[in-house]
């Protein structure tokens, strides 16, 4: 493939509009996003649609790291093997017309948006790749099997698209570990790097999920960034002062229904321990309603 293993910094240019390709099959794909043989870098960003200031912050930085002759591809695939029962497979948000406009103003040239049976021909694959205790912890716990399944198809999506660089966001802080830790112990041939959350002008974290928040719902969700902004605000007093300053505010909020607030090791996953030093990630997830939120901050506890 052009410009693997070549990854030198391409020139800035200042950017330009770009007209996304639509594809939805991998045989469309591959001359899509490989035109030519001309060595250069290229980065993919995979989502799974109804996309939003978030993903294209991702988008952006995917641009930035691969130059203005580099090749941005954006995935967009509802994997259903990330749904357990009950959860919303079906209402997900569908907004493929507006995710391409997105993708390409702000700076892709593909758009991967394949039907299921382009992913999974044989149907819910027989072989699939588990997190494994990484996977069982926090959002693990809560959603059994969902890391397995965002791996497999992770993998699935990097194999066909072989980028260099594959850019996630921070605010899934246990997917983008899990994905690194995949990278890492199984050798793909790809930088995976980490992408800041994207928030309100109130500090409420960008989600796709956001979309289903009652006027009043959306102003109760905003407890969960001002937790995790109270506990960053002690984090040089160590753990225990972080603890109890994110769930003070927690306790006093109304209306929303907490699974989950910790300060944990981003190396494995772990609760910090009490005498924890280091950087850590705040992280939280609450139902608002009927909507599960999450958010987290990375922070240094002394």
């Amino acid at each position: 493939m052009a410009g693997k293993n070549q990854r030198g910094r391409q020139p800035v240019r200042e950017p330009k509009v770009r007209k996304a390709a639509l594809t939805h099959t991998i045989a469309d794909f591959e001359p899509a996003f490989w035109p030519d043989e001309q060595p250069v870098d290229n980065a993919v960003v995979m989502t799974m649609g109804a996309l939003h200031e978030g993903h294209a912050a991702l988008i952006r930085a995917a641009r930035k790291q691969v130059g203005a002759d580099g090749r941005v591809a954006v995935t967009v695939f509802v994997n259903p093997l990330q749904f357990g029962a009950g959860e919303d497979l079906d209402r997900y948000p569908r907004t493929l017309a507006a995710d391409v406009r997105l993708a390409e103003e702000n700076g892709a040239d593909v758009v991967f948006a394949p039907l299921v049976e382009e992913v999974y021909p044989n149907g819910e694959p027989q072989v699939r790749l588990t997190a494994g205790p990484m996977g069982e912890r926090f959002e693990g716990a809560t959603r059994p099997g969902h890391f397995d399944g965002m791996l497999t198809v992770v993998a699935k999506l990097l194999h066909i698209t072989d980028p260099d660089f594959a850019f996630f966001g921070e605010k899934d802080a246990q997917q983008l570990a899990i994905v690194q830790r995949m990278v890492a112990d199984l050798d793909f041939d790809v930088e995976v790097i980490g992408v800041p959350t994207v928030r309100e002008e109130d500090g409420l974290a960008r989600s796709s999920r956001n979309r289903f928040l009652a006027e009043d719902e959306r102003e109760r969700a905003l407890v969960l960034s001002r937790a995790l902004f109270a506990g960053r605000d002690v984090a040089a007093q160590g753990p225990k002062a972080v603890r109890e300053a994110a769930s003070a505010v927690i306790d006093a909020a109304e209306g929303v229904t907490l699974d989950y607030l910790a300060l944990i090791d981003p190396d494995d996953f772990t609760e910090a321990a009490d005498d924890f030093q280091g950087e850590a990630v705040l992280a939280v997830a609450a139902k608002v309603g009927t909507t599960r939120l999450i958010d987290n901050v990375r922070i240094i506890v002394r």
